[in-house]
């Protein structure tokens, strides 16, 4: 199955985003963005691609010791950014980034132990994606209003480990469907 890890942000803050990208998609070539959808909004600490269904068992046993060793920290959505000259258009984090970054780390952590494939090591970037680029849109309108965004903060809590069920309808703008396989509340040991 095709599982990552990853925060999820309480619906309250996912309500203000909502409301944030509705401004975003009255500007001017919007529709020539693909908007992700509120099911879709998370901070994505570490992919894991494929995993034979052998590894989820050790996988989910270390992340829930990672769970464990992680204290509940503050954190909201802020500002904006691009990835790869607008395939990828963002909302950032705010507040105690560098437990998220440590989140992401014990993640991936997780995942190499338990022997998933994981690629190359990447410096964690804290961001929640919010469309991706078709063509060369020039999102810079877009990332200068995000400039100005931030939401309430709330405390993290959790690690989720999720399912993603790509598109097989092969329609225009069918999104990928995200299910949560477990959940582990923060234990602050360590």
């Amino acid at each position: 199955m095709r599982l990552f890890a990853a925060v999820l942000p309480p619906e309250s803050v996912v309500h203000e985003l909502a409301v944030e990208i509705a401004k975003l998609k009255r500007l001017p070539r919007a529709e020539r963005l693909r908007w992700t959808n509120r099911p879709g909004w998370h901070f994505t600490l570490a992919f894991y691609g494929e995993v034979a269904d052998d590894l989820v068992p050790d996988l989910s046993d270390r992340l829930s010791r990672a769970a464990r060793r992680t204290s509940p920290f503050g954190l909201a959505l802020s500002g904006g950014g691009q990835f790869g000259h607008g395939k990828a258009l963002w909302t950032g984090a705010y507040g105690d980034v560098q437990a998220l970054r440590l989140l992401a780390d014990r993640a991936e952590s997780a995942g190499r132990k338990a022997g998933v494939r994981m690629g190359e090591h990447r410096q964690y970037k804290a961001h929640l994606t919010v469309a991706r680029g078709r063509d060369s849109v020039d999102v810079r309108p877009y990332v200068e209003l995000l400039r100005e965004f931030t939401s309430a903060t709330w405390t993290v809590s959790e690690l989720v480990l999720v399912r993603s069920n790509l598109p097989r309808s092969g329609e225009a703008g069918e999104q990928p469907r995200y299910e949560a396989v477990d959940r582990w509340e923060f234990g602050g040991v360590g």
